[in-house]
């Protein structure tokens, strides 16, 4: 299938949509004000060591501190003569007090953003990624990307590597899937490149106080064209000419043989919505997903995990039940696949397929799961489906879900996703009146409230209302406040 990538880039707001036959599968936006710092390194101070969690918290110079896992330090691991009493085959590792102190400066990589109330995960496992390559400092041995499958393939780009590494270019290399049929000159070309970004990196952090940026990542556009572009891709479509600028002298640098592919776009329509992207970003943003069926999809993203419901909707099916529920759960696994990325929802996924008793259709629909998740560059793992129709499977989440980046919680709901109807705001509103008039003497009570809330008072519980008043012995006026959503109220004594 052909790919298209394409660029729409503002002062604010940089957006990059990759589009396969038409349709969008993934969205990535960076914002001025709020930058992605995936990548970034940091001369880190430890602030607080938990033994407890093995973690420590470290200051990087943002505004929360940032989370640091033992097992996410590279001087964990212990050497292999240091792992004499290992126990049932696993090897040990030093823990968190061992290797931190408070106060003490470290190097750091993020490798997670900041997520709702959390701070961003670090790693002291540095790595640099150029095109072809990622250099990984820590690391003594040679790696070839699990997507490039063809073995004949994966010996002859060891072979390249290890020709190019010396002794005065030490640590490990893994070569990415761009890197399948790259020549000789190309991949060691990546390799001394990345090797002048480690000592630069190392020179600076020596000089650099803690809590300083030491080295960042590349633009969102720079990014996602080093990690996406690819043999599938035809064609990049850019709608600024200072970006499309920007990008061509990268790609003639690191990427010339894709430079031809690179285009300004100076169309009068937006780009997005020349595409139908802005139509399906709105889409992504909704819970429910039709399929074309009939059926539909229910995704509901909470703080622990992400569930997905499978509904027939109003599709019945030519033949029977079975074949009916078959057909719809085939169809909700390949939308699900695509939604996952275009919504970038990670963590733990629970998706309730509808029940199937045909064993065989139950691993059809799997199999076209894990076929639709074959393009995800997240890592992800699907577990077998339970005899409920459940699929466990979770998805590596290193930045904030599409709704997360671009809403908030509701104001008047607080992110439960409903409200109370009228007629129980109109209890609580008699409720509160019972209570003013214990405590307080007043001559009257004025009940301020939306609109909605107040016509019913006047109309369902009139009659309530004004049984109300006569137990009091006091009037209760009425005030509408065009301002208020349908769960404000306010009880005012008057007198």
């Amino acid at each position: 299938m052909s790919e298209e990538i394409l660029v729409n880039v503002t002062p604010e707001e940089t957006r990059v949509a990759l589009v396969e036959s038409g349709v969008l599968q993934e969205i990535f936006i960076e914002r001025a004000s709020r930058h992605g710092l995936v990548g970034n390194i940091y001369k880190g101070r430890v602030l607080r060591v938990l033994p407890g969690m093995q973690s420590a918290f470290v200051d990087i110079g943002l505004e929360r501190s940032a989370f640091l896992h033992a097992a996410d330090m590279a001087e964990a691991r212990l050497a292999p003569d240091e792992d004499a009493d290992t126990t049932n085959g696993a090897r040990r590792t030093r823990k968190i007090e061992q290797l931190l102190r408070e106060g003490q400066d470290v190097l750091v990589q993020v490798i997670k953003d900041p997520l709702g109330s959390k701070g961003a995960r670090l790693s002291t496992r540095i790595s640099t990624p150029s095109r072809y390559v990622v250099f990984m400092p820590g690391l003594q041995q040679t790696g070839v990307s699990s997507r490039i499958e063809d073995e004949a393939e994966r010996e002859r780009l060891r072979s390249l590597v290890d020709e190019a590494v010396s002794e005065d270019m030490q640590g490990g290399f893994i070569v990415r899937t761009a890197g399948e049929g790259a020549e000789r000159e190309a991949l060691h070309g990546d390799m001394r490149f990345l090797h002048k970004v480690w000592q630069s990196i190392q020179e600076r952090g020596r000089s650099a106080s803690a809590g300083t940026l030491v080295h960042g990542d590349l633009p969102l556009v720079m990014r996602t064209l080093r990690d996406l572009l690819g043999t599938q891709v035809e064609r990049v479509r850019i709608d600024s000419r200072d970006s499309y600028l920007q990008v061509s002298r990268f790609v003639r640098t690191f990427m010339p043989e894709t430079a031809t592919i690179i285009e300004h776009y100076v169309g009068e329509r937006p780009i997005f919505e020349l595409y139908g992207v802005e139509d399906e970003i709105q889409r992504a943003l909704e819970r429910r997903v039709p399929l074309k069926s009939g059926g539909h999809v229910v995704i509901d993203q909470t703080e622990a995990m992400t569930t997905i419901d499978v509904n027939t909707g109003g599709f019945l099916g030519r033949r029977n039940l079975d074949e009916t529920v078959f057909k719809t759960n085939l169809e909700a696994a390949q939308v699900i696949a695509r939604q996952l990325r275009l919504r970038n929802l990670g963590g733990i996924i629970i998706i309730d397929f509808i029940d199937m008793h045909d064993a065989e259709h139950r691993r059809q629909v799997l199999r076209a799961l894990n076929r639709g998740l074959e393009k995800d560059l997240a890592r992800v793992r699907v577990c077998e489906m339970s005899p409920l129709g459940l699929v466990e499977m979770t998805r590596k989440r290193t930045r904030e879900s599409l709704g997360r980046q671009l809403c908030e919680p509701c104001a008047v709901c607080n992110g439960r996703g409903f409200v109370k109807t009228p007629e129980t705001v109109c209890f609580e509103i008699h409720r509160e009146i019972q209570r003013e008039a214990r405590q307080f003497d007043a001559e009257a009570f004025l009940v301020m409230a939306s609109s909605e809330v107040i016509d019913r008072l006047l109309d369902e519980e009139a009659a309530t209302l004004a049984e109300l008043e006569q137990s009091l012995g006091k009037p209760i006026r009425l005030q509408s406040e065009n301002l208020y959503h349908n769960e404000q109220f306010d009880v005012v004594l008057v007198g």
